[in-house]
């Protein structure tokens, strides 16, 4: 801690942090273990960040993350939106098909920023707000991918057919951004992805990654 920080503060963050890594919430003894202070403190921290909605406690006493930490969610999606347009833009004009950013809603994939290239005839409508299960679709299996195996050179996956008749889709998750679980992927109407593009659609999320680090 430095003179410029807030120990109960950062505590409270690190409360935060461990509620969010176990689905069956923790004690306060357990998180006192954890953080290295006493009891007292954590019943503290806990009742502050109750009166938030950011924590509560089952009957057993158990804390867990709060219904208060989606209302902040909420406003992740514009942010992340933001950061990836200028890869997303470039990548559409490039490939000369529509891209588009795809983050993780529970079981799903929802795509949160679309591009469409400004110079071609004709391209496949894709929507922000689009959802569609994770395990079908390029963006939904990429996602998939690299929770399956994690690395920092990830390779592209390819579909055709599975959403839209017709089209093929490519895309390629997102890697190293703590908390956000994505991909960035193209959408055009074709039998097959040229390799280079699947290449391509990697670049771009690299760089959307890069953005949102």
């Amino acid at each position: 801690m430095t003179a410029e920080t807030s120990q109960t503060l950062d505590r409270g963050l690190r409360v935060l942090k461990l509620l969010a890594d176990t689905d069956h919430g923790l004690t306060v003894t357990e998180l006192s273990q954890k953080l290295g202070v006493n009891r007292t403190v954590v019943y503290r921290l806990l009742a502050t960040l109750e009166q938030h909605a950011l924590v509560r406690r089952d009957l057993g006493g158990r804390a867990r993350v709060g219904l208060g930490v989606l209302r902040l969610g909420r406003q992740v999606h514009p942010l992340v939106r933001e950061a990836a347009m200028p890869a997303l833009r470039s990548l559409a004009e490039d490939i000369g098909a529509t891209a588009h950013l795809t983050l993780v809603d529970g079981a799903e994939a929802l795509a949160v920023a679309v591009v469409e290239p400004t110079w071609t005839d004709y391209h496949v409508a894709y929507r922000a707000g689009f959802r569609h299960p994770l395990e079908r679709g390029a963006a939904g299996k990429a996602i998939l991918q690299g929770r399956r195996q994690p690395a920092p050179d990830p390779a592209y996956t390819l579909t055709h057919g599975e959403l839209e008749a017709g089209a093929s889709g490519a895309a390629a998750p997102l890697v190293g951004v703590t908390g956000v679980e994505g991909s960035v992927g193209v959408v055009m109407l074709a039998d097959a992805v040229p390799e280079r593009v699947g290449r391509r659609v990697v670049e771009a999320a690299r760089e959307v990654a890069e953005a949102l680090r």
